[in-house]
């Protein structure tokens, strides 16, 4: 079977917003270390490995939206589509505790590969979709986890994560602040700007509006969870737009 890096979703939607997911599979294809990082299945499935949840959120807000979706194929622990290529932390050798024993050894040329095999040809792929239109909302989805080993427990549901261009994020963060139950993260449980990210690659150096969108994933264990929080978000994603006429 042929391997994907990445998958598309509604490609022919006609709606302005981009809505991606960095982080959306655990994949090892079997081109790195056969398809085995050499750390247990329960750590695979947890969130050094992946975002939770992150995925289905969306897929569903993007439908709901009416617009396009893209999610990688492969897991941050293979390497992070989400930070530059000269970043350090492209290839983790440990992560919250765990040592991945694939990524131990690998230096530059096995960088390269995986470059070339999963990060470069997913990023061609948010390129060409964040270009379709020239009026672009970019809206990154992640999902972080309530609690690293060792660290206190995370008070926020939900975070906005931003750079230098608040055009969206200022807004929405207000209008998220208008729900009572959310506790809402700003900069937080990150901060919003890495050199070489995905935002930063596809969003900010285009000038276009954009948003990374970070939810504790305990709240989007389940398919009903995820369109829940996706349903929520929406509505107000597009209020937001109008109201700050973007």
């Amino acid at each position: 079977m042929t391997y994907h890096p990445y998958h598309i979703f509604g490609e022919e939607r006609p709606g302005r917003w981009l809505v991606t997911c960095d982080h959306a599979a655990n994949t090892v294809p079997d081109a790195v270390a056969g398809g085995d990082l050499g750390i247990a299945p329960a750590d695979m499935a947890r969130h050094i490995a992946f975002d939770p949840g992150a995925a289905g959120v969306t897929l569903a807000l993007a439908e709901l939206l009416d617009s396009p979706a893209i999610c990688s194929n492969f897991s941050r622990l293979v390497i992070d589509p989400n930070r530059g290529e000269d970043d350090p932390t492209l290839v983790m050798k440990l992560y919250d505790g765990t040592i991945i024993p694939a990524n131990r050894h690998a230096g530059m040329a096995e960088t390269e590969r995986r470059l070339t095999l999963c990060y470069r040809p997913y990023h061609q792929g948010v390129a060409r979709l964040a270009a379709r239109q020239e009026n672009t909302i970019y809206v990154a989805i992640h999902s972080y986890t309530r609690q690293l080993r060792g660290r206190a427990p995370r008070p926020w549901h939900i975070g906005i994560l931003h750079a230098e261009d608040e055009r969206f994020s200022r807004p929405l963060v207000a209008r998220l602040r208008q729900e009572s139950d959310l506790v809402v993260g700003v900069n937080e449980p990150y901060g919003g700007h890495l050199e070489g990210d995905s935002v930063d690659r596809h969003a900010s150096h285009h000038g276009r509006p954009n948003v990374l969108i970070e939810i504790r994933n305990d709240l989007i264990e389940t398919d009903r969870q995820q369109y829940d929080w996706a349903a929520r978000l929406a509505p107000i994603l597009d209020e937001v737009r109008l109201k700050a006429n973007l």
